[in-house]
């Protein structure tokens, strides 16, 4: 690759990327600073990245700012953390003056520590509300009726009785008004019986289908879908662009931001029970492409790829495994169940199994990405 080739690869993929995950970043880790300044933890370092400080400065109250050269996460670092995992250290604890124990993470009572460490993934998720906002606020939504054009033959839609010219009123009782609302349903339906009520002309009729599972790709990798084998409507007269105001965008933005973090643990269910492939798995390589592609878009398809991966980040962080956020509040559950803190031993046996199994993810998100790059 020449020096034009690397420049328009690092510009067009790797900045993208970047930029998208440490917006994400920076916002899951605001998110425990400020919890933790709040309920008084000292904090000793916030750190953009990993490895070594490209930048770096100590504010008044002692926190060191820190931008990392290895851009794929960052941390908070409280007072008393033996690490960026916030593992304690009993011995250096014990032999911090009272003044210092009394700032330090592992000193606060377990309701704080829970509120610091669900406070990262909850600004993810508000995050994602406040892009998606903006957007709906900012751009509106263009839309598609949800028309039929066309049945293909022997389909699931064929079968019911759909037909061309159909429009799609509702689905199992709840309003359908666009084209994306009736696709959503009849994707997560794969199996499971539907009834619909279609206007044909001047009538309303009801036919009943069963969306057919179908894999189908998508930019990451295979997905189990539900399909009836109809097509949308091509006729110009059946878009619009609809204005929200900013009560209205924020609400479908909550409404868009809860699909997300359905859709995901539907799929994650599906995954264990074989309903779905595991082939959407993603790791850094993917997303790097993927967020190269969308910035060609424009930087408002780019933000709103900000905001579906801050939601998964903020969810996968709730995942009660060791290391991650899920797994120190169930540490932290146990803790107010018995009474009294997880013994060492145990904490540290859970940190190496969080270890090797977000280790064993990571493995398998990137030999995902390198098998989706051989069939590219």
């Amino acid at each position: 690759m020449n020096i034009l080739g690397s420049l328009y690869f690092v510009a067009s993929y790797i900045v993208p990327f970047v930029f998208v995950l440490s917006v994400v970043v920076f916002f899951h880790e605001m998110g425990h600073f400020l919890v933790g300044r709040w309920c008084g933890v000292k904090v000793d370092a916030f750190s953009l990245g990993f490895g070594p400080e490209i930048f770096a400065f100590t504010d008044k109250r002692g926190t060191r700012w820190r931008l990392a050269a290895l851009p794929l996460g960052g941390f908070v670092k409280f007072h008393g953390d033996a690490n960026a995992a916030s593992m304690s250290d009993a011995e250096q604890i014990a032999a911090m003056p009272a003044e210092e124990r009394a700032v330090s993470f592992f000193s606060q009572k377990v309701w704080k520590r829970a509120a610091i460490v669900a406070a990262g993934p909850m600004a993810n998720f508000l995050l994602a509300i406040v892009i998606f906002t903006c957007i709906f606020f900012g751009y509106g939504r263009e839309v598609l009726a949800p028309r039929i054009e066309s049945v293909r033959a022997g389909e699931a839609g064929e079968v019911a009785g759909f037909q061309a010219g159909d429009l799609i009123v509702s689905i199992n009782g709840e309003a359908i008004g666009t084209w994306n609302e009736m696709q959503r349903v009849v994707q997560m339906s794969g199996g499971v019986p539907l009834s619909f009520v279609v206007r044909r002309g001047t009538q309303e009729v009801t036919l009943n289908a069963t969306p057919r599972q179908r894999d189908v790709d998508t930019p990451f990798g295979k997905h189990r879908v539900g399909l009836l084998g109809v097509t949308a409507s091509s006729e110009v007269t059946d878009w619009r662009i609809e204005r929200y105001s900013l009560v209205q965008s924020a609400r479908i933005a909550t409404q868009e931001t809860w699909f997300i973090i359905d859709r995901t643990v539907s799929y994650i269910g599906g995954v264990f029970s074989g309903r779905e492939t595991a082939e959407q798995i993603s790791g850094p390589i993917r997303i790097a492409e993927i967020s190269g592609e969308v910035a060609k878009v424009g930087i408002g398809a780019l933000l709103n790829l900000a905001a579906i991966l801050s939601v998964s980040v903020g969810l996968i962080n709730l995942f009660p495994v060791p290391l991650l956020d899920g797994g120190h509040l169930l540490y932290y559950l146990v803790e107010a169940l018995r009474g009294r803190p997880m013994s060492e031993r145990a904490q540290e046996l859970g940190f190496k199994v969080g270890i090797a199994l977000v280790g064993a993810l990571m493995i398998f998100a990137t030999f995902n990405d390198v098998l989706h790059l051989s069939r590219g």
